[in-house]
């Protein structure tokens, strides 16, 4: 069958498009790309006044199933990045079971292809059961289809052990993506050690817990040649030290949370909404400003969601023992369009840099472009989508949003994936 989306902003920075187009698809694949084409009979999508661009990638999503189905599972969670405009996940692998052995892998691929509407690529553990204490399968893991390797939730804190996961991860030609905390520094921290965890009463937690592993982390990617991708940074010295690290042609990348660039801690009060509650925890104005700056000038390679969804009765705790994180996928590129593209400094092309071709680079998935011969993911935006980020917006089972309450514009109102629609006229389909 054959589809054709007609008379849409085309957007694609790897071929150097920017102009109204119409685009043929045909089993799945883009056949042509250009002005006033027609198909004798098939489906046409009007996208004038839309934005047509490379279907979006989240590379670090909790999917949370198998084990905390009651938060999220890979149904919901695929439904809500469809929602979100996205074409592909990554999902974390601290579930329970954890995903660090080849069978946990092979669950997801199969759990994926039965239920999911977008595509999901797993990431295995670095170590047993994220213990840091004994390296995890990775060759069992990589057979079975992972693709990046990660101790989400609790970095590697042994510097001998994560040396030695960099050295197995460069024989599989994989990457290593590093969350970045020094455990003994950070300790009972919940918020950003400063002036507002001291008038809150909350226990701080420093920049320097995050910047001592990005150092040695880049340290060891210097030493073992290999990948390197560090998550959810949030600090001005991390995106420095990954600016100093790209300019001596270190394979490093970074990825940086719509949270940390849209909030900061002054977005704390007396309150104490938890669902602010983040790891990393939300820094000052001046980071979010870095974070900001690493992102235009290419420092930052990815914006990532970190979805991390938690049933209501977790984040109605008290704030310290609520569980750290915000849902993402669904609010993302909503955010991208409000705050950055409306910026002189940002376009529509670098949001497809660091949305689409950036997460894809970071842990090498297949290229996806606008051009004959791709394979059709993709998404289509329309920019002047009034979005109310509420309850009854989510698709995913859990509405813990640090951005609850606000009004956005623009959304995603198709995506395909292999030329089908996971989502068409903004509602996702079954």
């Amino acid at each position: 069958m054959a589809l054709l989306l007609r008379g849409g902003r085309v957007v694609d920075p790897a071929v150097g498009l920017d102009e109204i187009a119409d685009i043929i698809i045909r089993d799945g694949v883009i056949v042509e790309i250009g002005p006033d084409l027609t198909i004798p009979k098939g489906i046409t999508i009007e996208c004038a006044e839309k934005i047509v661009v490379p279907g979006l990638v989240d590379i670090h999503t909790h999917l949370r199933e198998p084990g905390f189905e009651y938060k999220e599972d890979i149904a919901s969670g695929t439904r809500a990045a469809a929602h979100g405009g996205f074409t592909a996940v990554c999902a974390m692998p601290n579930t329970s079971p954890i995903c660090d052995e080849g069978s946990a892998v092979r669950f997801i691929v199969e759990r994926a292809a039965a239920h999911g509407k977008v595509r999901v690529y797993p990431i295995g553990t670095i170590t047993v059961a994220s213990k840091g204490a004994a390296l995890a399968e990775m060759g069992d893991m990589v057979a079975e289809g992972a693709i990046a390797f990660s101790d989400d939730g609790s970095g590697v804190q042994d510097t001998g052990m994560m040396r030695l996961a960099m050295d197995y991860a460069k024989q599989f030609g994989t990457t290593i993506l590093s969350h970045c905390e020094d455990e003994s520094l950070a300790g009972k921290g919940v918020v950003n050690e400063g002036v507002v965890s001291t008038r809150l009463g909350l226990v701080g937690w420093p920049s320097a817990a995050e910047e001592i592993h990005v150092a040695r982390d880049i340290a060891l990617c210097e030493l073992t040649g290999c990948r390197l991708h560090l998550a959810h940074l949030s600090t001005a010295g991390s995106v420095a030290m990954v600016r100093s690290a790209k300019e001596r042609g270190l394979p490093v990348t970074c990825e940086v949370t719509p949270h940390h660039l849209f909030l900061d801690e002054d977005a704390l009060t007396p309150e104490y909404n938890t669902s602010l509650k983040m790891n990393p925890p939300l820094r000052t104005a001046a980071d979010k400003e870095a974070l900001i700056a690493g992102l235009i000038d290419g420092t930052v390679d990815a914006i990532a969601t970190d979805h991390a969804p938690h049933a209501v009765h977790e984040k109605a705790l008290e704030f310290e023992l609520a569980p750290f994180g915000s849902t993402g996928l669904e609010t993302a590129l909503s955010l991208a369009m409000t705050h950055l593209v409306s910026r002189d400094d940002f376009s529509m092309s670098d949001l497809v840099r660091v949305m689409a071709h950036g997460p894809r680079s970071c842990l090498g998935l297949p290229t996806m472009r606008l051009e004959a011969g791709s394979v059709a993911d993709i998404t289509v935006i329309d920019p002047e989508a009034r979005v109310e980020i509420n309850a009854p917006f989510f698709e995913s089972k859990s509405s813990n949003s640090a951005f609850m309450g606000t009004t956005l514009l623009g959304k995603a109102s198709e995506v395909l994936v292999g030329g089908q629609f996971a989502l068409r006229n903004g509602k996702v389909v079954d």
